[in-house]
């Protein structure tokens, strides 16, 4: 076997994760055709096979599963060495790819990172609000915010804040239908809910779960998509009150009645909890939640920036 080069690790790594020679090249700023040609001269210096190719994408062999392990390993070590030597200053540079739930991501902390990203011009943060859960074993993202507490302890994990849910509807749909005084009057009103089969964690609000009479008009595995919905008139949704405090033309049904609430993890892996940029994001974040507490709980409909 030849010798390693580092950037043909680097970029079987990113292969390997996105499962796609596509999808590693935006990662990494690179094209496809340099992506595929560095894993074909890695398989060469390795002597093994790394990946069966599909039109499906990129598959790792046994022996690709073999490499990957010890190449995060050596990634592992990397970032410790690059933890541990650069001081706070120097280290205070760099990339951070942040994780979030969709609505969380977009409407609650983007807005936010303005002012982080002003403290800390050296930092370049990559936020992903996805509608699913990030794998941080696999590097998808340095840390994220997610609403399961991870069973494994191999994650720093702390409570970020609560959050309440509501329904929210128009006041021109309201004004249409029948009226709505306790929790019985739900039943027969249009509902927005999620993809139930498509739901990716326990801790996603369904109506099934909630209210099993209601039936619903239309679903969608986007609770931004839900939120546009019920900004459109077409019904009742049951939206974070952080996202339907701020969509315009919408109002909380049953506010005094309904209590529906859930919970923000923050979590990264340690190694790269240890960063100093990820330190700075981190703190940074509960900063921003604890300062909007009530925002974040309904009680108040205007966020509060920190300086």
């Amino acid at each position: 076997m030849n010798h390693f080069d580092w950037d043909n690790l680097r970029i079987f790594l990113a292969a390997a994760r996105s499962q796609s020679a596509l999808e590693a090249s935006h990662t990494l700023k690179m094209s496809q055709s340099t992506i595929s040609r560095r894993i074909q001269r890695l398989e060469r210096d390795t002597g093994s096979k790394l990946f069966d190719r599909s039109s499906q994408g990129l598959r790792l062999t046994s022996a690709g599963h073999r490499l990957l392990e010890h190449v995060e390993k050596l990634e592992s070590t990397v970032t410790a060495v690059e933890s541990s030597m650069l001081s706070d200053n120097v280290a205070l540079t760099g990339e951070i790819r942040l994780g979030a739930t969709e609505g969380f991501g977009t409407f609650f902390l983007t807005p936010h990172l303005t002012q982080f990203c002003t403290r800390h011009p050296a930092i370049t943060v990559d936020i992903l609000p996805l509608p699913r859960t990030l794998n941080l074993s696999k590097r998808e993202a340095d840390a994220s915010v997610a609403i399961d507490r991870p069973s494994a302890n191999s994650f720093v994990t702390c409570k970020l804040s609560e959050y309440r849910m509501l329904p929210y509807a128009t006041p021109e749909y309201l004004d249409k239908h029948p009226s709505i005084r306790t929790i019985d009057d739900l039943v027969g009103h249009r509902w927005i809910d999620y993809v139930d089969d498509l739901i990716f964690s326990p801790q996603q609000f369904s109506l099934q779960k909630w209210l099993p009479t209601l039936k619903p008009c239309l679903r969608s595995t986007s609770v931004i998509a839900q939120a546009q919905a019920v900004k459109a008139g077409l019904g009742i949704g049951v939206l974070p009150c952080f996202l339907g405090s701020v969509i315009g033309n919408v109002i909380p049904v049953l506010p005094d009645s309904v209590n529906i609430t859930r919970t923000f993890w923050l979590v990264a892996p340690p190694e790269r909890r240890e960063l100093a940029r990820v330190k700075a994001l981190w703190d940074y974040i509960r900063e921003v939640a604890e300062a909007n507490e009530d925002f974040l709980m309904g009680r108040t409909t205007q966020s509060i920036s920190i300086g």
